[in-house]
């Protein structure tokens, strides 16, 4: 047993798996206890999760962490958590779950270009962005709309790791980067606003709104009851959190203006931090994490979450394969890359250039086997960062390099494929669980144990290894990244047409 030394516990709760990781004051990775959720889909394009069985997966976690890392939990200075941002997570008045929507839902699709055709300029004059269908307020508005008896009974709105920090400490609270990221504060000042509110259609939820505080700062205690439940002690400080995107990008080793982190997870995360938010109506969104520190993002979920689709509908079915992702980095790499490979669009979840997107493979031929289908996948997956990137790029935003975090950092061909297409170097971090050590890096500034992020990144972070760009292939991509482009837009009518027959028989 460890019986010296201070440690700083991550949380990283993302739409399918919460994970808790125990990390010493030099950013080493101590231990980490993984527990799967479970989704449910009551009705097409509705993507939910049960919020008690979160809680326990979340006491399992962190129980299991502790016991793998062998220390004292008196050791322990802080708790941090990262959760996927946007969603919805209601408590009624008794502090009691109502609902907890995933932000892989779809189902306020209509209301979002509703809002958007009737609001949409004037919210993004103030806050920088657009209604889009797994946002925090329109899916409120949604549940106003269609659900009127859960709004009557909700007390708080919450975000997905803020209902984890509730059960650790009790407070009801949020903090800055997940409210701009999820549109409900006024930007650049990152405070509430009515006239935000009202052009949602929900004046009357002011008071449904946490207290709102910065990440880094303490938004409470652990309670003897969440002592209890999860072997940490009673009276550790917590700490407000972060939207995951930005934990990960600081766990990763990026937090300066002008850096770029690209996260290649559930979504497809591209973002370029900043002293002043972007102002642009075609960037996705803008998120303030502290004073004048601000993350211009584009993203969609059209990353990972498709390989992750492919492996459990495909690869895993029947247990043939004891490392799925594995047996699908080894058919990609059989592969030499052509011109005329199939194309996949990477829609399984939808896109924010429109709700009746839908992936799909093309241009597939006999002598095509797995290994062409997944290095499709893993290409589509990619072009769709590209045109995210493209998009900051577009409004101004500019970088030289990147830093590659998420499930697909871990592949021995995506990193280099992203480089390739991008025509940067790209830096793969140390740190497997960048989401969680961000949070640790926030926990360890509260504690003291460093002055600001620039020194807990300096100090707790490291790279791994660095991925030069091949002109070669940024030629060859280049050329495929067109066509893609092509696609999607021949393919719009057919999508448009399968979207207005969704409700058939």
């Amino acid at each position: 047993m460890a019986e010296n030394g201070t440690y700083f516990l991550g949380l990283d709760a993302g739409n399918t798996v919460i994970k808790a990781v125990l990390f010493d004051q030099d950013g080493r990775q101590m231990a980490v206890h993984a527990l799967d959720g479970q989704s449910s889909t009551p009705e097409p394009g509705f993507v939910e999760r049960d919020l008690n069985d979160l809680w326990a997966n979340a006491c399992e976690a962190i129980r299991g962490c502790i016991a793998k890392a062998d220390i004292q939990a008196t050791q322990i200075a802080g708790v941090g958590c990262a959760g996927h941002g946007n969603g919805l997570y209601l408590l009624d008045r008794a502090n009691e779950p109502l609902i907890g929507i995933q932000s892989l839902d779809t189902r306020a699709a209509d209301l979002a270009a509703e809002l958007s055709a009737s609001n949409g300029n004037r919210l993004h004059e103030i806050c920088l962005q657009k209604p889009w269908p797994s946002q925090t307020p329109t899916l409120l508005a949604w549940i106003k709309r269609h659900r009127p008896e859960v709004y009557d009974g909700t007390r708080t709105v919450l975000l997905c790791k803020d209902f984890i920090t509730f059960k650790l400490t009790g407070e009801r609270v949020s903090e800055l980067s997940d409210m701009s990221g999820c549109g409900l504060t006024r930007m650049p000042d990152c405070v509430y606003d009515d006239e935000l509110l009202a052009l949602y259609g929900l004046s009357d939820a002011r008071d449904f709104l946490p207290r709102l505080i910065d990440p880094a700062e303490i938004a409470g205690v652990l309670t003897s009851d969440a002592a209890a439940q999860t072997g940490l002690t009673p009276g550790t400080p917590v700490i407000g959190g972060y939207f995951d995107v930005i934990s990960s990008a600081m766990g990763s080793g990026v937090v300066g203006a002008g850096e770029a982190s690209i996260i290649a997870g559930t979504w497809s995360i591209n973002q370029v931090f900043s002293s002043v938010p972007v102002n642009d109506p075609t960037v996705f969104m803008a998120s303030c994490f502290g004073k004048d520190r601000f993350v211009n993002i584009e993203s969609s979920a059209t990353s990972a979450a498709n390989l992750e689709w492919y492996v459990r509908e495909l690869v895993e079915r029947g247990g043939h394969h004891a490392d799925p992702f594995g047996h699908c980095n080894a058919q990609v790499g059989r592969v030499m890359p052509r011109g005329d490979d199939p194309f996949f669009h990477p829609f399984l979840y939808g896109s924010g250039q429109g709700a009746a997107f839908r992936a799909g493979f093309y241009g597939l031929a006999g002598w095509h086997e797995e290994g062409h289908m997944l290095r499709a996948l893993f290409e589509g997956i990619m072009f769709e960062h590209r045109r995210h990137i493209g998009v900051l790029q577009q409004a101004g935003v500019q970088f030289d390099r990147a830093v590659l975090s998420g499930g697909g950092s871990r592949s021995p061909h995506w990193p280099q494929m992203f480089a390739d297409c991008l025509g940067v170097p790209i830096t793969v971090a140390e740190a497997r669980e960048t989401g969680a050590l961000g949070a640790a890096i926030g926990a360890a500034q509260a504690a003291g144990e460093v002055a600001d992020y620039e020194e807990g990144i300096a100090r707790m972070t490291r790279a791994k290894q660095v991925f030069e760009p091949d002109p070669g292939m940024f030629t060859h991509y280049d050329e495929r990244y067109e066509t893609y482009l092509d696609l999607a837009e021949t393919m719009q009518g057919f999508w448009s047409r399968l979207h207005a027959q969704r409700d058939r028989v």
